[in-house]
């Protein structure tokens, strides 16, 4: 099977000649513009890019990546390869690559360890002598990259507009009129359990700087794969928990746990008191921040029926970021690494309907030929800011790197990455099934 990215050529190829080609299943693309290499949008707009985040409002502050020179623009695949392996060979152990699940595979294939976002932050932990770290995936996850190695250890982010949509849906200033609010109406003072009003914790996918508050405030970081071990935590340390960046992580966390969709409002920053009445937050165990994944906002319940009429041995697994009617469709839901683990453990001839990015769904169907493995959604539609990534970037900060030049490098303020990093060490502590 193709690539997502050959496909996608396919496709604009088909279009441009009239024809629609066999390789291609006639599947349509959610953009056409996915088939222009990324540094077209460099001098652009600002926006997130093609993809399933195009719609999405991009801050104006977000990161803006700088016009890539034309040696790499103009650089064939073939010829990028080329640069890119005998940069990593002249960088030799100085060097670790760390590629995301949702990568296109055009670049994952240079990648020293291939995870989620914190699993990459704990792999570049394993190559002590690395002096770079290149983490190609999105601007939250290299921040984190950045808080948890050494002071010596550059993070670099081949592409500095590779953010993502959903981190940016909950900023400092936003979170913290809501703290302010919510303060108002529950006060400060512990109940007699010696709980706090309110813990806050926020997903792995958001800026250095919730993170942060969350340090400040008693609160946590949250992966989706832990998320019900850390509102077990925080609820023994708070009457409620403000989640965010993801309201559907939490939402489906918290049902999973018996708490009625009654006491999880949701806050919207762009209403006044989030939208909620004082009642509804006094009477709330956890408080959902309106946010989401344009990616896992996708799939619906309608794909799930679809693909059980096709398929009726058919197994469908999720990621918690999508809705809560997928997830109660959904034969099982999980983080993509749970997903890659069913998979890998299931008998050949399992048949797998898969509710995440469609860069990850096609790599396991390749690798996986003896299964039947398809994703949910039918249209082509990957990750706006992964897709951002591509071979050119990650040769120019290479080169650069083997010639002692840092490019792209992400940093985060000491008095930022400080009370972030007791946040995140917080979650460390708390393994799956544990909460004390």
């Amino acid at each position: 099977m193709l690539s997502v990215n050959e496909t996608i050529q396919l496709i604009r190829i088909g279009e441009q000649s009239g024809k629609s080609s066999a390789n291609t299943n006639s599947r349509a693309v959610c953009s056409s513009a996915l088939a222009d290499p990324p540094w077209k949008l460099d001098e652009g707009r600002p926006g997130y890019g093609p993809g399933a985040s195009i719609a999405d409002a991009q801050p104006g502050d977000s990161p803006h990546q700088t016009i890539l020179p034309r040696e790499y623009r103009q650089a064939s695949a073939e010829e990028l390869d080329l640069r890119i392996r005998a940069a990593k060979h002249v960088l030799g152990e100085r060097l670790v690559i760390l590629g995301h699940y949702y990568q296109r595979d055009e670049v994952i294939r240079y990648a020293d360890f291939v995870g989620d976002s914190f699993q990459l932050a704990q792999a570049a932990k394993t190559r002590p002598k690395a002096e770079a770290i290149l983490f190609c995936g999105v601007h939250f996850m290299a921040e984190t990259a950045d808080m948890l190695s050494r002071p010596d250890q550059a993070v670099v982010l081949p592409n500095l507009a590779a953010g993502c949509s959903m981190a940016d849906m909950a900023d400092s200033d936003s979170v913290l009129d809501c703290w302010e609010s919510l303060t108002e109406i529950l006060g400060n003072e512990p109940d007699s359990a010696g709980r706090a009003p309110v813990i806050p914790v926020t997903y792995m996918n958001s800026s250095a700087a919730l993170k942060a508050f969350c340090g400040e405030h008693g609160g946590v970081v949250c992966t989706s794969s832990n998320a019900t071990t850390v509102l077990k935590w925080a609820f023994e340390r708070g009457q409620r928990v403000l989640f965010f960046p993801d309201q559907h992580l939490g939402r489906n966390t918290g049902k999973a746990m018996g708490i009625g969709l009654e006491q999880m409002p949701l806050w919207n920053p762009n209403k006044p008191m989030g939208g909620c009445d004082a009642q509804t937050l006094r009477e709330a165990k956890v408080i959902l921040w309106h946010g989401f994944c344009s990616v896992h906002k996708r799939f619906t319940t309608e794909q799930i029926a679809m693909a059980r009429m096709r398929h009726p041995d058919v197994r469908v697994i999720v990621h918690p970021e999508c809705t809560m009617e997928v997830v109660d469709a959904a034969d099982e839901a999980g983080s993509t690494d749970v997903i890659r683990r069913r998979i890998e453990a299931a008998p050949a001839g399992s048949v797998f309907a898969v509710g995440t990015e469609i860069n990850m769904v096609q790599r396991l169907a390749n690798e996986h030929p003896e299964m039947t493995i398809f994703c949910l959604d039918s249209i082509i539609c990957p990750c706006s800011t992964m897709y951002r990534i591509h071979p050119s970037y990650v040769a120019w900060v290479l080169e650069a790197l083997a010639r002692g030049e840092v490019l792209n490098r992400i940093t985060v303020p000491e008095e930022i990455a400080q009370p972030a990093r007791i946040a995140l060490e917080r979650m460390l502590s708390l393994k799956p099934g544990t909460a004390n």
